[in-house]
């Protein structure tokens, strides 16, 4: 494990470096970078490279545009997913690729609830990641799926993973109830693409599992690239 910081961004790296090892990229909230990484080698994930960045602006750094707080004890968020999109290819990737000395097999990306959503957005905004997972993205996000189906990815992604837990659209929330339907509009909008395109309801809330999730996601990334 090796640690860096990067614009006042903490970036940790687990794996084996092994030349050509595949990287993947996990933006997280809490630190549970090592537990997922550990959850990957229990499913049989091998030979690769998870770096994790924490000490995000969640609701700002992960978000494409502005949008309101979901209930009275939410903040609004400000929509800066482009500036830290910057950062994290102009200067973390860089920085990561050459700390390990070599070019990954290949460079993906993976993110949980509003990570997740990132995840894809990225997709359109830069072409260097070939993969994509979406463990419980927030695809209940204003305008979203609007903006999937009306704009191009900036390259055809080789394999994108979405999951999400099967009582989620329950949600007390109003607008979360709609998660789980954006996330299947996307997903066939994605197969419709012709990508290989894998959709997973797990047991339980958006709470449940959560690292286990993200590494079933990451793992399936690994088998498929």
């Amino acid at each position: 494990m090796e640690k860096l910081i990067i614009e006042n961004k903490e970036i940790t790296i687990f794996g084996n470096e092994e030349k050509n090892s595949p990287l993947i990229i996990l933006n997280t909230v809490m630190g549970e970078g090592e537990k997922v990484y550990n959850e990957c080698l229990k499913l049989g994930a091998e030979n690769f490279i998870l770096c994790c960045i924490g000490n995000l602006n969640w609701d700002d750094d992960m978000t494409p545009w502005q949008a309101p707080a979901i209930s009275e004890n939410d903040t609004p968020c400000s929509g800066k997913a482009d500036e830290y999109l910057k950062i994290l290819t102009e200067k973390i990737v860089p920085a990561i690729k050459e700390k390990l000395q070599y070019e990954p097999k290949c460079l993906a990306i993976a993110g949980y609830s509003l990570a997740g959503l990132f995840a894809i957005y990225s997709l359109y905004k830069t072409d260097i990641f070939k993969y994509a997972a979406s463990a419980s993205g927030s695809f209940w996000y204003p305008n979203f799926v609007d903006f999937i189906k009306n704009n191009k990815t900036k390259i055809k992604p080789n394999g994108l993973y979405f999951s999400l837990g099967d009582t989620e659209k329950n949600s007390k929330i109003k607008i979360l109830q709609s998660v789980q339907n954006n996330t299947e509009q996307i997903y066939k909008h994605f197969k419709q693409e012709s990508i290989n395109t894998i959709f997973e309801l797990n047991k339980g809330n958006h709470f449940t599992q959560t690292t286990f999730r993200m590494a079933k996601g990451i793992t399936w990334l690994l088998q498929n690239n």
